[in-house]
C-alpha cells in the first residue's frame, strides 16, 4: 500500500479547468431589468458602476445570442428602457459619462455613498424625476443638474456643500427639496423660481439670514430652518401664502417672529433667546394650532393670549415665566400645556402635575364672574335641578360644561339655557354616558370641539356626523369598537381622540377624512393600519399607535413623510428595534424606509 494517499475528493479535471469570477451584476438581475424598467443594485459593495448596466439599453441581451426562442416570457426584442435605477448604500467614488446612455431613467438613487462629484452628464438625463443624492462628499451641486426640467424631487441632505449655483432657480418643476446638514452659508436668490415647491429643509447648515426671495414660494408647506446661525426672521415670509408648519429650533433669534401667514398651523421657535411675547405678534397666528417656544428665556405671557383661539398645544416648557395670566384659560381649544421647567409663584407643585385640564380649571377659577343683571331672575343661574348652570360661561365663552357628574343623562333645562347662544365647546365628560345626547345636534351650526371621554359609550351614533363645524372629537376612555361611515361628512375635523376604547383595526372612516391632523388611537387593540391610504391623509402630522396589537409594521409607513409625532412604544412587534423607537420618529421613519423592498 502506498504511503502516499490521493484526497478522497480531488477533481481529476481541476487542471484543465479556469476559474469563472462571478459576475458584479447577475445575468438573471439585468434580464428582470429589461422587462421591468426598474434595476435595484442597493447594497451590493460596488466601487463602480459595471459597463454592462450603462448599456444595458444598447447591447443585444445574451440570450438573444444564444438561442431565438418566441416564448411570451422570452421577447428579448420587446426589452423596456431603464426608468429606475438604485444605486444605494454601495461604495461608488464617482459616476462615469456613460450616465447618459440611460436617457430614459426617472429615478436615479445614489444616496449612500462615497461621491465627492457628479458627471457633466448627468443633465442629459431630461426624464428624470427624482434624484437622491443625500449621504455622500459632494462639495459642489454641478449646474448641469439645474437644467433637468422634469426633476420633482432633490435630496441632498449629509454632503458638504458650502454654496448652490444660482442656476437652481431653473429647476420650475421641484416639489421637494432637502439641504440639511450641510455646511451652506448664504443661499441663491433664484431659490424664490421655485414656485412650485412644497417642502424645503434647510435645518443644520450655517445660514445666517434667509433671502426675501422665499417669499415667492407661495406653495411651499413646510419650511424647516431649524439649527442655523438666524438672529431674525424676514417679514416677507408671511407672503408664503400656503405655509403651514415652520421650524426654527436651534438659533439665535431674540424675537419673537411677526409673522402674519394666514395657513401657519404649527409654529416651532424652541431654544431660542426670545425674551418676550408682544400682542402684535400674537394677533398675527390666525389659524395657529401648535404653538412651541421651550428652552428661551420668556418671562410674561400677555393676557391677550386669548387672541390665539385656535391654539390646541402650548408648550412653555424651561423658560423663565413666574406667573399665569387667568386669561390663559380662555383659550377655547387649548388641550396641552406644558410648563415644566419654569420658576411658577402661586401655583402648587401637584397641581401642575395633574394635568392641563386641571391647571386650566383652577386658572379659570381666579377669573371674577361679573354680575348678572337684575332682570336675568333666579333661573339665569341656577336651576332646579343638579345641572347648576354656568350662564356667564355660556355666554362669554360660549362653552357648555357638564363634567364630572356621574350622569347618565344630560339634564334638558342645560340644553334650554344654552338655545341660541352659538355654542362652541361642550364638555360631557367623566360621566355615565352610555349614547351621545341627540340635543347636541342643536348646536349644529356652531359646536366646534366637543369631549365625551370617561363614558361608557359603546357606539358612537351617526347623530354626532350632523355637526358639520366639528375641528376636535374627545372620545377617549369608552367602549367603541368602531365609528359610523357618515363621520366621513366631518370634513373640518383637525384632531380626534380615541385612546383607551375597544378598537381592533384602524377605524376604517378615518382613511376618508382629508382634513384630520392628529389621530390618537393608544391603547386599542388595533392589529394593522394601511400605509397607502395614511398616505393620502396629507395634513396628518401626529399618530399614536402605542399600546396595541401590532405585530409587524409595515415598511410602507416610511413613506408617512407628513408624520411629525408617530408613538408604536408598547406594541408586540419585534421591528423595528426597541432602540430605534426611542430614537423618535424621524429615526423610525428612515429605518422604514429603508426595508421597503423594490
Amino acid at each position: 500500500m502506498s504511503r502516499f494517499r490521493r484526497p478522497d475528493k480531488m477533481d481529476s479535471l481541476a487542471g484543465f479547468k479556469t476559474e469563472k469570477a462571478e459576475p458584479a451584476v447577475p445575468h438573471g438581475l439585468l434580464k428582470a431589468a429589461r422587462k421591468s424598467g426598474q434595476l435595484n443594485l442597493s447594497g451590493r459593495g460596488l466601487t463602480e458602476v459595471p459597463q454592462n448596466v450603462y448599456r444595458l439599453n444598447i447591447d443585444t441581451p445574451e440570450e438573444a445570442q444564444q438561442n431565438v426562442c418566441f416564448g411570451a416570457s422570452d421577447r428579448w426584442w420587446e426589452q423596456t428602457d431603464l426608468t429606475k435605477l438604485l444605486l444605494s448604500s454601495n461604495m461608488l467614488t464617482q459616476l462615469s459619462d456613460d450616465i447618459r446612455l440611460l436617457a430614459g431613467l426617472t429615478t436615479l438613487d445614489l444616496h449612500d455613498n462615497q461621491l465627492s462629484s457628479l458627471p457633466r452628464a448627468l443633465g442629459e438625463l431630461q426624464e428624470l424625476q427624482q434624484l437622491r443624492l443625500s449621504h455622500n462628499q459632494l462639495t459642489s451641486l454641478p449646474v448641469e443638474v439645474c437644467i433637468l426640467k422634469n426633476l420633482r424631487s432633490l435630496t441632498i441632505q449629509q454632503n458638504l456643500l458650502e454654496s448652490l449655483p444660482e442656476e437652481l432657480g431653473q429647476l420650475q418643476n421641484l416639489t421637494e427639496l432637502d439641504l440639511s446638514n450641510n455646511h451652506l452659508k448664504g443661499l441663491p436668490s433664484s431659490l424664490g423660481h421655485l414656485t412650485c415647491l412644497q417642502k424645503l429643509n434647510l435645518c443644520h447648515n450655517n445660514l445666517s439670514c434667509l433671502p426675501d426671495s422665499l417669499a415667492k414660494l407661495t406653495s411651499v408647506k413646510l419650511l424647516d430652518c431649524s439649527k442655523n446661525q438666524l438672529t431674525d426672521i424676514p417679514a416677507s415670509l408671511s407672503e408664503m401664502l400656503a405655509l403651514e408648519q415652520l421650524y426654527l429650533r436651534h438659533n439665535k433669534l431674540r424675537i419673537f417672529p411677526q409673522l402674519p401667514a394666514p395657513a401657519l398651523k404649527e409654529l416651532y421657535v424652541g431654544n431660542n433667546q426670545i425674551e418676550q411675547l408682544e400682542t402684535e405678534q400674537l394677533a398675527c397666528l390666525a389659524a395657529i394650532s401648535l404653538l412651541e417656544l421651550r428652552d428661551n428665556k420668556i418671562k410674561t405671557l400677555p393676557e391677550q393670549i386669548t387672541l390665539l383661539s385656535t391654539l390646541t398645544r402650548l408648550d412653555l416648557t424651561n423658560n423663565d415665566i413666574t406667573t399665569l395670566p387667568a386669561s390663559l384659560s380662555l383659550l377655547p381649544n387649548l388641550k396641552v400645556l406644558l410648563l415644566e421647567g419654569n420658576p411658577l409663584r402661586g401655583i402648587r407643585r401637584d397641581l401642575l402635575t395633574k394635568g392641563t385640564n386641571e391647571l386650566l380649571k383652577y386658572l379659570r377659577g381666579r377669573i371674577k364672574e361679573e354680575p348678572e343683571r337684575a332682570d336675568e331672575g333666579h333661573t339665569a343661574m341656577t336651576l332646579p335641578s343638579q345641572a347648576g348652570v354656568n350662564a356667564h360661561k355660556i355666554k362669554t365663552q360660549k362653552s357648555l360644561v357638564y363634567s364630572e357628574k356621574q350622569a347618565g343623562i344630560i339634564p334638558d333645562e342645560l340644553f334650554d339655557a344654552a338655545a341660541g347662544q352659538g355654542v362652541t365647546t361642550v364638555n360631557f365628560s367623566k360621566n355615565q354616558l352610555t349614547s351621545i345626547p341627540p340635543r347636541l345636534v342643536e348646536f349644529h351650526s356652531s359646536l366646534s370641539d366637543i369631549n365625551l371621554g370617561f363614558n361608557r359609550l359603546t357606539c358612537c351614533s351617526p347623530d354626532i356626523c350632523k355637526l358639520l363645524q366639528l375641528t376636535y372629537i374627545d372620545l377617549r376612555n369608552n367602549q367603541l369598537s368602531d365609528l359610523p361611515s357618515e363621520m366621513k361628512n366631518l370634513t373640518k375635523v383637525r384632531s380626534i381622540i380615541l385612546s383607551c376604547n375597544r378598537f381592533r383595526s384602524f377605524p376604517e372612516v378615518l382613511y376618508q377624512i382629508a382634513s384630520l391632523e392628529t389621530v390618537l388611537l393608544g391603547n386599542n387593540q388595533v392589529g394593522g393600519v394601511e400605509p397607502s391610504r395614511l398616505m393620502k391623509l396629507v395634513h396628518l402630522s401626529t399618530l399614536d399607535l402605542s399600546n396595541n396589537d401590532l405585530l409587524n409594521i409595515p415598511p410602507e409607513l416610511g413613506l408617512c413623510s407628513n408624520l411629525r409625532c408617530l408613538s408604536l412604544e408598547g406594541n408586540p412587534f419585534r421591528t423595528p428595534r426597541a432602540a430605534i423607537v426611542a430614537k423618535g420618529t424621524d429615526a423610525v421613519l428612515e429605518y422604514l424606509r429603508s426595508r421597503i423592498p423594490t
